[in-house]
């Protein structure tokens, strides 16, 4: 859920700062990008050294980075960045100053260039938790859009026992996760993601390939679970070892193996997305044990695979979505639009192998996609993250 997501920490001067530690820990291993800003008070509480380590991040906390070569943090450019901003702990202090716009540190400064959404994290003694100028920092910052995730309740700094006490790492990222699925524009749909190349049998040791990575179809399944979707991928032989955490996976090997695994989930499916490089033809007979080498030449007869696009395609209900994947070498754009009409699919994706860093086993991708009406958008080259987002965005906006 939170893989790919840049979020900007804000730590401010209370003894729960040392949360911040594993609140980072936690954000990084599922696969966040976090920035930390630390107040100059909130040194005394928990070092830079141990939030830059855990961050990957340098720690920020000053306006400018080197007085002699007169370079500065950019904090618009810091509010910009971020997906999320989330302020734990946040003290008395840091609330009231937000309330009332007191921009005196390069913490507040980033928070009123936020344009994300800003989580706050009170932490602070009961009594101050309590008192009426608390609440009514808070209840400004609800009034500006900006969501609470409220104190527990338990034993304080100074003994007392009762609310003011900051949330655990573990229930802040929690509300985070909960946050981002409710708000996802996938939440409650079912994804069928088909990816990677099929490996046809010729015998015990040999078979029949093609070079696809799997990478573009990983990469639409990713992001299809941060937009909140329940996602079921059908995967062939892959090295990739991705983060797929929340994604059920099916592997498979073979075209028929492909074919029947796509059939079965199909059915409960909202959208399907076949990206897979599936074999067209494989071998009519599979050799048992390896096939001797005898004669100057071998013919292998090869028949046709069944066509998932096809079957999905002309067996879709009206509230199903199917896209498919193009790959040509030549005249890309008819054969995309004519397997559009032939194959009954509401998307096509074209990739051109004549495009220099698009297709198998590179990082990036440079795509068309069109629909029945004709050509939607046609990208740049971009990251397969990045495509896999323009795909999906191309599709909530037509279908969801």
């Amino acid at each position: 859920m939170l893989s790919g997501k840049k979020i900007l920490l804000g730590v401010s001067a209370s003894i729960a700062a040392y949360k911040a530690a594993f609140l980072i820990r936690l954000f990084v291993k599922q696969g966040a990008e976090v920035k930390v800003i630390l107040t100059e008070s909130a040194k005394d509480f928990v070092t830079p050294l141990t939030l830059a380590t855990l961050s990957k991040n340098p720690v920020l906390s000053e306006f400018i980075d080197n007085q002699e070569e007169g370079t500065w943090t950019n904090h618009v450019e810091l509010g910009l960045w971020a997906d999320f901003m989330i302020i734990a702990p946040a003290t008395a202090n840091t609330l009231a100053k937000m309330a009332a716009g007191v921009c005196d540190n390069l913490l507040m400064a980033a928070y009123l260039s936020a344009k994300c959404p800003v989580f706050v994290a009170p932490a602070m003694d009961l009594d101050m938790y309590k008192h009426g100028t608390t609440k009514s920092s808070l209840e400004a910052l609800v009034s500006f859009g900006n969501t609470i995730i409220a104190s527990g309740t338990g034993e304080l700094a100074s003994g007392l026992e009762g609310e003011g006490r900051m949330a655990e790492p573990e229930e802040i990222v929690s509300f985070l996760e909960k946050y981002i699925l409710d708000k996802s524009p996938l939440k409650g749909k079912r994804v069928l993601v088909n990816a990677g190349p099929t490996y046809e049998r010729i015998d015990d040791v040999r078979f029949i390939g093609n070079f696809s990575s799997g990478k573009m179809g990983i990469e639409i399944a990713k992001t299809a679970r941060n937009l909140g979707a329940e996602v079921h991928l059908v995967l062939g032989p892959s090295s990739i070892t991705a983060e797929l955490n929340g994604i059920t996976i099916q592997n498979v090997t073979s075209a028929e193996q492909m074919f029947s695994a796509c059939v079965e989930h199909f059915n409960l499916s909202d959208v399907s997305i076949l990206s897979a490089a599936v074999a067209d033809y494989t071998p009519a007979f599979k050799a048992d044990g390896k096939i001797k080498k005898s004669e100057n030449s071998m013919t292998i007869e090869l028949k046709k695979t069944k066509d998932i696009l096809h079957t999905l395609g002309h067996s879709k209900k009206e509230n199903q979505v199917v896209v498919g994947f193009a790959l040509e070498t030549e005249n890309e754009e008819n054969y995309a639009i004519g397997k559009l009409d032939k194959k009954k699919a509401d998307l096509i994706v074209l990739n051109s192998l004549r495009n220099k860093g698009a297709g198998f086993g590179h990082d990036t991708n440079k795509v068309s996609i069109f629909s029945q009406k004709g050509k939607i958008i046609e990208s740049e080259l971009l990251s397969k993250t990045e495509i896999a987002q323009l795909i999906w965005d191309t599709i909530i906006e037509a279908y969801v």
